[in-house]
């Protein structure tokens, strides 16, 4: 990975563009930042070998799929385990990237000890997927779900 500082000025903007659009051909990035298009190459390459651009996806939304209902899950495990078993946080992730429901999984500070972002077809769905997943992990103690009311912000750009 290069290290902050040696990313210039041009790499940046080529960032943005890409964040922008994954699929932008080089010569309208070297037109809007001022660089030939062989020259954006070699920099996008750069940066794709230096694992700073990870990998190209299409964002897809969710209600066009049948995905209309967005819930955020607070998620408190066990503290308690038995030496001769995992550690229930490797158990949980271990388990949450089977979860298809699951879009994202961070570990958090504080009260609870991950956030998760899941992704569901109606209220039905979301039941079955906390009575039968999420609750029968025998390293979940308690859950606290928030229901996505308004998107009011939603991006993939990294501010460069």
């Amino acid at each position: 990975m290069l290290p902050q500082h040696a990313l210039d000025k041009l790499d940046k903007s080529i960032l943005r563009c890409l964040q922008d659009n994954g699929r932008e051909t080089y010569e309208v990035i070297g037109e809007r930042i001022g660089l030939s298009p062989s020259a954006v190459l070699r920099r996008v390459k750069r940066l794709e070998e230096a694992g700073v651009i990870a990998r190209y996806v299409a964002i897809v939304k969710p209600e066009s799929v049948g995905l209309g209902l967005t819930a955020y899950l607070n998620v408190r495990l066990e503290k308690q385990t038995e030496h001769h078993k995992r550690n229930p946080m490797d158990l949980f992730r271990a388990a949450v990237q089977t979860w298809p429901e699951v879009v994202e999984c961070a570990a958090l500070t504080g009260d609870m000890d991950f956030l998760l972002c899941v992704l569901v077809e109606d209220m039905a769905h979301y039941s079955r997927f906390i009575m039968e997943t999420l609750l029968k992990h025998p390293s979940v103690q308690d859950c606290k779900t928030s229901f996505v009311l308004d998107r009011v912000k939603s991006t993939t750009a990294i501010p460069v």
